[in-house]
This record gives structure tokens, C-alpha cells and sequence, in this order.
């Protein structure tokens, strides 16, 4: 194998077997319960990487079906966005993700810097509810409750929020564990069909765990619950910051 082999493959782990295709990635049903709560906004402050900046004290907790998408197969996901502003433009930071297959874990670390780990989520209809339970190990971190389709949301009003700029913090270390690669990543949701949308009374809690803290963000009031049914693509992404770059470097103002 020449060297210029090696660059024209070297898009993916393992080179012999990359874990996922070339992209883009189309999904199909691509089903979400969204539970948007308030929490502590000190709690906000400390988590949201500079040069963003937490809009509010809102977190929304997502529990995703995802049965038909290019190259990643059927897996479901959950996790916590925060709204944000950078530069004055409104979206939302992808603070932590939980899902059930390797190859979105592998894809979604190396493209993007999604902050995906191992877990074991769930997302179904339990009689008259919409119920979604996240779960580390054998341990429960989070279970979300909806109650199934009460109302239909505002169409338009959903599909500005799935249009907005979405934000990731990349992380690539050097083989001596220094960072060779930490870059805020900007991506988009693209070719929305937006099947349906709902909301209704929505509960939340959250658990203590040691690796999976997703309760750092504690629930003080949920605001809302919102179900959606998609078929979308996720966009590849693009650097809007580099960490290593010290001539970049901006200082964090509270809000």
C-alpha cells in the first residue's frame, strides 16, 4: 500500500474496515420525543463552551428512533441540547449523547465531534402515553413521558427550529494525549419532511450517574413536550472555531 493509497482512504477508522460509509446520511421515520425543561443556569454557564452562549435556562432532552438511516441501520439515541446564540444567530449545542449501535457512535465522533457514548435508549407508545427511557449499564438515567398526540403543534414553528445551525465541540487528541484537533463544528439538518408534530403534557427526571451525568443539568420546571415524525438528512459540518488557534482565542460573557 503506497502513501498515496493511505490519503485517499484515510477518511474513516479502521482503514482495512471503516466503521460507517462516506456520507451523506439520509434518514427515514426518524422519530423524536423532545422534552424541553428549565435547569440551573449556573449549571448552563459551565457547560457551554465558550464562544457560545447559553440562550436562557432551557435544556431539551431528546429521545430518537432512527429505523431506517444510510449506513447507520436502525438505533435509537438520546441526549440533551442547549439553545444558544453565537454571533447573534440563534441554535442549539449537542451537550450529550447516548445511543445503541457502533457505526453512528464511530461516524458521528470522528465527522462531526458528536459526544456520543454506548447506552441503551428507548422510544415507544405505552397505551396512552409516548414514553422514552434511557439507560447506562443496567442503570436507568432517564425516563421522559408525553402524553400521545394531544395536540398538533405549530408546523412552520417546528421546522424553523429543525432549520437552525446546530453546534458541536470536536475533539481529536494526539497520540501523547495533547489535543490535535479541538474545533467548535457547525451542522444543519437539511431535506426536512416533516411527517408530524404534536405536543402535549410532558414529565421528566433525571438520575445521578458517576459516567453518564446527565442530571448535572438538573429539572427545575418542564415546559413542554413535543413529538415529531421526519424524514431528513444530516448535513456534513464545517469548523466556525479553532481552539488552537491562539489569536482566536475570546473571552466568555455570562448572560
Amino acid at each position: 500500500m503506497t502513501a498515496d493509497d493511505i490519503r485517499r482512504n484515510a477518511w474513516a477508522m479502521p482503514l482495512a474496515s471503516p466503521s460507517f460509509p462516506r456520507g451523506p446520511y439520509r434518514f427515514v421515520d426518524r422519530e423524536f420525543l423532545v422534552i424541553s425543561y428549565r435547569t440551573d443556569p449556573a449549571a448552563l454557564a459551565a457547560l457551554v463552551p465558550e464562544p457560545l452562549l447559553p440562550a436562557g435556562d432551557v435544556v431539551r432532552f431528546e429521545f430518537i428512533r432512527m429505523p431506517d438511516s444510510t449506513g447507520f441501520g436502525d438505533y435509537t439515541e438520546s441526549g440533551q441540547v442547549i439553545p444558544v446564540t453565537y454571533k447573534g444567530r440563534s441554535g442549539v449545542y449537542v451537550h450529550s449523547m447516548f445511543l445503541d449501535d457502533d457505526a453512528p457512535i464511530a461516524g458521528g465522533r470522528e465527522i462531526w465531534g458528536f459526544p456520543k457514548k454506548l447506552g441503551s435508549p428507548a422510544l415507544r407508545v405505552d397505551k396512552d402515553t409516548l414514553l422514552g427511557t434511557l439507560d447506562y449499564g443496567c442503570v436507568r438515567i432517564a425516563t421522559g413521558t408525553m402524553g400521545y398526540k394531544h395536540s398538533a403543534a405549530d408546523h412552520d414553528a417546528v421546522l424553523r427550529s429543525l432549520a437552525q445551525p446546530n453546534y458541536l465541540l470536536k475533539i481529536m487528541p494526539h497520540v501523547d494525549c495533547s489535543p490535535r484537533v479541538c474545533e467548535l463544528v457547525e451542522y444543519h439538518l437539511e431535506e426536512i419532511t416533516l411527517k408530524g408534530a404534536w405536543q402535549g403534557p410532558a414529565a421528566l427526571q433525571l438520575f445521578e450517574h458517576a459516567l453518564a451525568p446527565v442530571a448535572r443539568l438538573p429539572v427545575l420546571e418542564v415546559t413542554g413536550g413535543m413529538h415529531l415524525k421526519t424524514d431528513l438528512t444530516l448535513g456534513l459540518g464545517r469548523v466556525v472555531h479553532d481552539y488552537l488557534a491562539p489569536k482566536r482565542k475570546v473571552t466568555h460573557r455570562a448572560t
